[in-house]
């Protein structure tokens, strides 16, 4: 028996074939799950709709900026599904001027938008996931951090800032959710050359000294995160909540 037989995964922030939602999302279902991907606007929509299609999975469109399209997105869950049990947020974003020069520098709107994409868009999924998870039996929220949070990585200026508050949002959702059977968890992954992470200045520079000080001596893999991701996500996982778990080939331990 597979780790998600009969479950319903819904996740977000699917973007190319190499974006780390897409390696989550094939994981959850080589594991058994039935998993649901949406996208944020038309824009997208081809891209993600011919990548659903390989798995058999429906699509449906959600602005996480916006409050009526989380609602609605929750809703036509509930109306076509049934049920919820997995919930994975890999969803970031930060203007471009804002990844680039000084944190210093980053402007009062610039800054708004990060946190409120990269880290409140999760909190306003659980909060309308909620009802439904718990009607389902409760289940797994899981989102996506970098190392950025906890310590200075220049270049990554105030996305560092909303992973740091996306993380503490981590622990108060994983608290207030327990009762209802919900875990939630973060992955903190070593930096992966997806679309998203190119926009950060200084990437390349920062992938070759990851790989020549972390104890495995390498960059990451996305299948190591996905697999972990789908462990998090199963009852395998069932004591485990609040947690940020280290998928960076040890990096994060080091000191020099």
């Amino acid at each position: 028996m597979s780790l998600l037989d009969g479950k319903i995964a819904l996740v977000l922030g699917v973007a190319n074939q190499r974006s780390i939602a897409w390696g989550i999302t094939k994981a959850l279902a080589a594991e058994g799950a039935r998993v649901i991907l949406t996208y944020q606007n038309e824009r997208l929509r081809e891209n993600v709709q011919e990548l659903a299609r390989t798995l058999d999975a429906p699509t449906y469109e959600c602005d996480v900026s916006v409050d009526e399209a989380i609602a609605r997105l929750m809703q036509q869950v509930k109306d076509e599904h049934g049920a919820l049990h997995v919930l994975v947020h890999s969803v970031a974003f930060a203007p471009k001027e804002a990844l680039e020069g000084r944190y210093v520098d980053t402007g009062r709107e610039a800054f708004r938008t990060a946190l409120d994409v990269s880290c409140y868009s999760l909190v306003a999924l659980a909060h309308s996931a909620e009802p439904l998870m718990a009607a389902s039996g409760g289940g797994s929220i899981l989102t996506m951090t970098y190392y950025g949070s906890e310590k200075v990585m220049p270049g990554y200026n105030v996305m560092g800032v909303a992973k740091a508050a996306l993380e503490a949002s981590v622990r108060y959702l994983a608290y207030e959710l327990g009762p209802s059977g919900i875990r939630v968890n973060a992955i903190s992954a070593g930096p992966l050359n997806t679309l998203a992470a190119r926009g950060v200045s200084g990437f390349t520079e920062m992938r070759r000294f990851h790989a020549e000080r972390a104890p495995l001596r390498r960059n990451i893999e996305v299948d190591e995160v996905a697999k972990t991701a789908a462990f998090l996500s199963s009852p395998s996982a069932s004591g485990i909540t609040g947690e940020v778990v280290y998928v960076d080939a040890g990096y994060h331990i080091m000191g020099l």
